[in-house]
């Protein structure tokens, strides 16, 4: 729980009054290695604070080929947001990795906070600024650069992840094959 206390913080500040609020609505929890945290179709309920392990989310297609668009680790929040947002079936599969610690919240009750705790608030907004800002960027990065570039800063931004997963998710997750993946670390390693 210090760990959630200590992200929230580096977001923005948060008082002694309101953390002890927001910690009595998350309780720990596990995922092991396969299972899901939600699965397209469902409807949202929950958000994550991931203390440990991996979490991939994905898309498949008609034809089952899933599609990876973010993993998550240590230190991060996680759910089906547009899910939570629009109370719509959710459209993105979350899937453990490896096996994974977490604290989770039903996402109604962080969010009846915000009117009597504007810190929390303000928390909340900056959360979804920043995946925002992160989504634009992942998408930029998709359209624009090629998957030399994108490796590297796939190495850049989930360091030592490449030893925890098999590389066909993170050639999912850069959209090639895993034989291009194969050729770009042969080349990277020369």
């Amino acid at each position: 729980m210090i760990e959630l206390h200590k992200y929230l913080t580096s977001i923005s500040p948060i008082k002694e009054e309101t953390w002890n609020k927001v910690r009595e609505l998350f309780s720990e929890t596990t995922l092991k290695k396969g299972d899901y945290f939600i699965k397209e179709g469902e409807i949202a309920r929950q958000i994550g604070y991931l203390t440990n392990g991996v979490i991939r989310a994905f898309y498949r297609n008609d034809e089952g080929i899933e599609y990876n668009k973010h993993f998550f680790i240590r230190n991060e929040i996680f759910g089906g947001y547009s899910s939570l947002i629009t109370k719509q079936p959710n459209l993105i599969n979350q899937q453990a990795l490896t096996n994974c610690s977490m604290f989770v919240a039903d996402y109604h009750e962080i969010t009846n906070l915000y009117n009597e705790y504007p810190d929390f608030e303000r928390i909340g907004r900056r959360l979804a600024e920043l995946f925002f800002v992160n989504k634009e960027k992942r998408e930029v990065e998709i359209v624009l650069l090629d998957a030399d570039k994108r490796y590297l800063i796939f190495q850049n931004e989930f360091p030592g992840l490449e030893q925890l997963i098999p590389q066909y998710h993170i050639a999912s997750y850069l959209g090639i094959t895993p034989t291009q993946l194969s050729r770009i670390r042969r080349k990277n390693s020369k």
